[in-house]
């Protein structure tokens, strides 16, 4: 059974409720019941060798048996009751308490996920309208257990349900979770490097993190990706995650991985940090886009002034209407220092961080630390429609404090916006969707760390009829009779000063009437120009180029009279990506486009006088 007649099936209990509850709060119920039945047919072939266990320990007099009854649960959770969801339903007409007390027969980890569900309500309202026998009796006829559906294809069907739900209830999916072809492209990008993680048979530990956790989509991937390389690896997973049914699903995921659930923590990542003080080895994050950081404003403008670069925000803040910059601070807060062995992270982001602010603005100023301590190793451009709740462009940043030597004061930009394939059926706003073959190729490109070109053949009428990726120096294809090949760049690399830049002030002087130069009278100004404030200007110049040279080509021939006020000059960073990527194609011949309208005048006219007959 694939996810999606998974998560059809699991929809019918829809049916059920439809009348009773509205249909934004199908989720409440389905969601906790998909769980509840996951669990109870994960625990099914030990829950008798559970049960003796906790009789005999009960009768001996323990306290707490907990850690026999996980060894014998062979879970990193169990439940103490003889019931399970088919025993239930023997017992029509005391479902309500038995259900009740079955759920509080979790160890305390487990039973949190349905406390974060505020599942025992539900419980109580399906009662009362008659259908909590009906809905139990649904759930047992679906075996969730893991050998019938796996712990990645589960992922996806809470990943399938959530997006349901959030779609009848106008809530944003994509704040729960990412593409899994998105999440595919960030685990490649961040293990590529490391031989020792991915040499077959290398038994080595190490931590992953990820701080907007949603339903663990990212660290499960991350997971099975490095199992897939190396199954004598071991990834202890750490998350964060501020919705709580995400959370919760989260962590049940987590259980039945074995994974130590205390390492996934409830709340805002950004006002309490769950992890405070830990550092990792590889980190993932989608935080969400453009949202605003109010709520927590005062939070983190306190630890920003207090802290400084021992706290979370030292290198700056970003305009309190888009908070996905103080993720990826606090990502960096989180690195394993170089000398312990360094660390990498993904994050995706939108367009505004490339660019948005001025020298001296958070934005710019934090650009400017993560490019000038040498962090970021790459920034690869998506296609657009590729989120649930997004059509907007979008950007996967790889940073490390760790780059391999070739790579050190480079960064390289990889346009992989052309890299898709068109969905069969959209999801929300998600209609494209990147194949294996273009995960490989932005892989591939980023691994070998090179600059490339994509060429495009096209035919006589301009329709294309292959793409391939030449390498620096590889030879373009022939174009075909009366065709032509297109050459775009997709991979560039550049040194991380090329991104930055002086913004410097220009003044004029003030004039009085009779065009004569305004001079200071007082102070230090005293016999000084006088600048004039509405000739006032700025004028950005590459860190590359010398100041005073740039000055005497760019603005004295204009501005004879001009002068540069060093008080005011600052050192900013943006990236304009889509600029080092745009290729200019010239218009056509006007003589060519003068004779196709001429041809179109004519067949109009042609067709005026047939019609006039």
């Amino acid at each position: 059974m694939n996810h999606q007649a998974l998560s059809s099936f699991i929809w019918s209990v829809a049916d059920l409720l439809r009348g009773d509850y509205k249909q934004s709060e199908y989720g409440r119920v389905i969601l906790p019941f998909t769980v509840l039945r996951r669990l109870d047919c994960v625990l099914e072939a030990t829950k008798s060798a559970v049960l003796e266990e906790f009789e005999r320990r009960t009768k001996a007099g323990m306290a707490d048996p907990s850690h026999f009854l996980l060894r014998k649960s062979g879970q990193s959770f169990y439940n103490t009751s003889p019931l399970d969801l088919e025993k239930l339903l023997g017992d029509q007409d005391h479902i309500r308490q038995n259900l009740l007390a079955y759920i509080e027969a979790f160890s305390p980890e487990a039973r949190d996920i349905f406390e974060r569900f505020d599942f025992s309500s539900q419980i109580e309202r399906l009662a009362k309208v008659d259908l909590l026998y009906l809905v139990t009796e649904k759930f047992t006829k679906i075996d969730l257990h893991p050998d019938v559906v796996d712990n990645a294809q589960m992922g996806l069907v809470f990943e399938e349900l959530i997006r349901k739900f959030a779609e009848i209830s106008n809530e944003t999916a994509g704040e729960h979770f990412t593409p899994r072809e998105v999440i595919r492209l960030m685990v490649n990008l961040i293990f590529i490097e490391d031989d020792d993680v991915l040499t077959s048979g290398k038994a080595v530990v190490r931590t992953i993190y990820d701080p907007t956790a949603g339903t663990g989509g990212m660290l499960s991937e991350a997971g099975e990706f490095l199992h897939e390389h190396n199954p004598a690896a071991r990834l202890t997973m750490f998350g964060q995650e501020l919705n709580d049914e995400s959370y919760a699903i989260c962590k049940a995921d987590m259980l039945i991985k074995e994974q130590n659930v205390t390492n996934i923590v409830a709340g805002n990542t950004l006002s309490e940090d769950g992890h405070g003080g830990q550092k990792f080895d590889y980190m993932l994050s989608n935080p969400p886009f453009g949202v605003e950081w109010k709520k927590v404003e005062k939070i983190v403008r306190k630890e920003h002034l207090d802290k400084g670069f021992d706290g979370r925000f030292g290198p700056g803040l970003p305009r309190v209407s888009d908070g996905s910059m103080l993720f990826l601070m606090h990502l960096l807060s989180k690195m394993r220092p170089a000398q312990d062995g360094g660390s990498r992270f993904g994050i995706v982001l939108n367009g505004s961080p490339l660019f948005t602010g001025g020298a001296g603005s958070g934005e710019s100023d934090i650009r400017r630390y993560v490019l000038e301590n040498d962090l970021v190793e790459a920034i690869i451009g998506l296609p657009t429609d590729m989120f649930y709740n997004t059509g907007i462009a979008t950007y996967v940043w790889v940073l490390s404090n760790k780059k391999p030597a070739q790579r050190k004061g480079f960064v390289q930009l990889i346009d992989a916006s052309s890299f898709w394939q068109k969905m069969r059926k959209s999801l929300g706003s998600k209609r494209k969707e990147m194949s294996d073959e273009h995960i490989a190729t932005v892989t591939n490109l980023f691994g070998h760390f090179v600059e490339a070109q994509q060429a495009t053949v096209l035919d006589a009428e301009g329709k294309e009829l292959n793409r391939s990726i030449l390498r620096d120096g590889e030879i373009a294809p022939q174009a075909p009779t009366g065709g032509k090949v297109k050459l775009a760049p997709i991979s560039r690399i550049f040194r991380n000063e090329d991104f930055g830049y002086t913004t410097i002030t220009v003044e004029r002087p003030l004039r009085d009437e009779q065009g004569r130069v305004v001079l200071g009278v007082k102070g230090k100004q005293k016999g000084k120009k006088q600048p004039d404030s509405a000739l006032r200007d700025t004028e950005n110049v590459p860190l590359s180029d010398d100041i005073g040279a740039y000055f005497a080509r760019e603005v004295l021939p204009h501005a004879p009279d001009a002068w540069i006020d060093d008080a005011k000059s600052k050192v900013g960073y943006e990236i304009p990506f889509n600029r080092h990527f745009y290729v200019f194609e010239p218009p056509r011949d006007l003589h060519e486009i003068d004779a196709e309208l001429k041809a179109v005048s004519a067949n109009i006219m042609k067709m005026l006088e047939e019609l006039a007959e």
